[in-house]
């Protein structure tokens, strides 16, 4: 771009700003401050410069930004809480940010077992007014107490439940929104069948924020689970605890849960956090199971499931109460900070691995841990294959970096070769933009840039994202403490020679 266009680009942005200003309101424009530098990141911690902050209280605040943003041509970057790790909340295009916090009303309504939400409404508080009507809504991903149900459609988050329940597309009857223009539009509405027309309803989910900018959802709630039921097994090697996976789920098992944790995340959770569920055996990955359901039918399933795990683990043992459930679950909240004595810096990648391949998973990443010489710990969702590989390294060194960087490369090259893919529920953002080519072909990404012309022919939403390539172990992140973050630990470790 000449120094010509970009005077008058900067010209134009400045003069757009200051109608949004007129327009709305200091109260509701930011323009400097640590508010606004707080929402020049997300939990990846790429900044970005950015004009201003408009914290939208209605939709009307939403319609004037995208009118405005399209007649100067300003990119919009929609956020809630900030809690994506791929940078998909990150303003990588400048302009403005579209904060949806304050929109966050949730109605229940038990008669048609529906949430009707806001998109800034958080997780935890949809499931709290949920539960407190005999209801259940499942999604749950681990920033369910910070995250907010616009960034989950977004990206379509899933969680540890969706081995039985499914991800956040499953549970979205409509969606009210604007289009990129500031046009207003509903994609379905307070009813359980829709067939009207295209389904731009699943379209908008899961497209980051690139296709539109959602103010209302309508949300399926179920019957809230009588009873649930926790153990935990441990095995004598990754290898042996994914085929566990497979011969529970082959012998007609439907965990609401079913969490897998390999050696070294196992090393992270018992020296590094101090964590420990047997006495006698230590250092053995481990697989975390819950199933739900009524009372009943749980105390005939129980010996059927001690079976499994007599017959496949070395050890195992099962919570007796809540209490002994919760000490259970503390193992899998506790590991992912601890990695970072491991190294400073984590490519924390949510590949998906069919069912049939996932022993060949484990087998590839003890070799990649050999062949990269750094500490890459494996933990995740079994039941559908979602695994988070926490590949870790220091960042002032320049060795380790080059070869994490092969690693991920590396990793993304063998999971397409698995039949699976390279996310699950976390998005592409800017993080997963290197590796769209290898996931998709050029007639489907084709497919999709049309979408988006067509959608959003300006590119005013989210640009940057998903198709352009970015490559984020070369830029720098901030060193800023996040709510949602893990407490990491004092001190260094070196991962033992046996887990290399």
């Amino acid at each position: 771009m000449t120094r010509k266009r970009l005077t008058k680009k900067k010209d134009s942005a400045k003069k757009a700003t200051l109608r949004l200003l007129n327009s709305l309101g200091s109260r509701k424009v930011i323009t400097q401050g640590n508010a606004k530098y707080m929402g020049s990141f997300d939990s990846s911690k790429l900044a970005f410069d950015y004009d201003a902050l408009l914290r939208a209280r209605s939709e009307n605040d939403v319609s004037v930004c995208l009118k405005l943003a399209n007649e100067y041509g300003v990119p919009v970057t929609t956020r809630g809480a900030g809690t994506s790790l791929t940078g998909s909340a990150s303003p990588a295009g400048g302009g403005w940010v579209l904060d949806v916090t304050l929109m966050n009303r949730i109605a229940i309504k038990k008669d048609k077992a529906m949430a009707i939400v806001q998109p800034g409404a958080i997780v935890s508080s949809i499931q709290a007014a949920a539960e407190a009507e005999g209801l259940f809504y499942p999604p749950d991903p681990s920033s369910q107490k910070y995250c907010t149900i616009g960034g989950n459609i977004a990206c379509n988050a899933g969680g540890m439940r969706c081995a039985k329940y499914g991800v956040t597309r499953d549970y979205v009857l409509a969606l009210e929104g604007f289009l990129p223009n500031g046009e207003k539009v509903s994609w379905g509405g307070e009813y359980r069948k829709y067939a009207t027309g295209y389904n731009i309803r699943d379209l908008w989910i899961g497209s980051e924020g690139t296709l539109g900018v959602v103010t209302k959802a309508v949300l399926k709630l179920l019957p809230k689970p009588e009873k649930t039921w926790t153990l935990v097994a441990a095995f004598d090697s990754d290898e042996d605890a994914l085929r566990a996976v497979q011969r529970l789920l082959e012998e007609g098992f439907h965990p609401s849960i079913l969490e897998f944790l390999d050696k070294r995340t196992i090393y992270c959770a018992e020296e590094i956090a101090g964590v420990r569920l047997f006495k006698n055996v230590s250092g053995k990955p481990l697989l975390l199971v819950e199933f739900d359901g009524p009372k009943a039918a749980l105390t005939k399933l129980k010996p059927k499931v001690l079976n499994w795990a007599k017959r496949t683990s070395r050890a195992y043992k099962q919570a007796k109460n809540d209490r002994e459930a919760e000490m259970l679950w503390e193992t899998r909240r506790k590991c992912s900070g601890a990695m970072f004595a491991l190294g400073d810096t984590k490519i924390n990648e949510d590949i998906v691995v069919p069912l049939e391949n996932q022993v060949r998973f484990a087998k590839f990443l003890d070799t990649l841990v050999r062949r990269s010489r750094l500490p890459i710990a494996t933990f995740g969702h079994a039941a559908d294959g979602n695994f988070h590989v926490n590949i870790m390294y220091h960042r002032d060194n320049d060795d380790e970096m080059a070869r994490a960087k092969w690693a991920v490369k590396e990793l993304m090259q063998k999971i397409v070769g698995l039949k699976g893919t390279i996310s699950g529920e976390h998005g592409i953002g800017l993080a997963k933009t290197p590796f769209m080519k290898i996931a998709r072909n050029e007639a489907e990404m084709d497919a999709m840039r049309a979408i988006k012309k067509a959608l959003d022919p300006n590119n005013i939403l989210n640009p940057g994202k998903i198709f352009d390539v970015y490559e984020v172990w070369n830029h720098t992140p901030e060193t800023v403490s996040l709510p949602w973050d893990k407490k990491r630990p004092e001190g260094r470790r070196i991962l033992p020679e046996h887990l290399f």
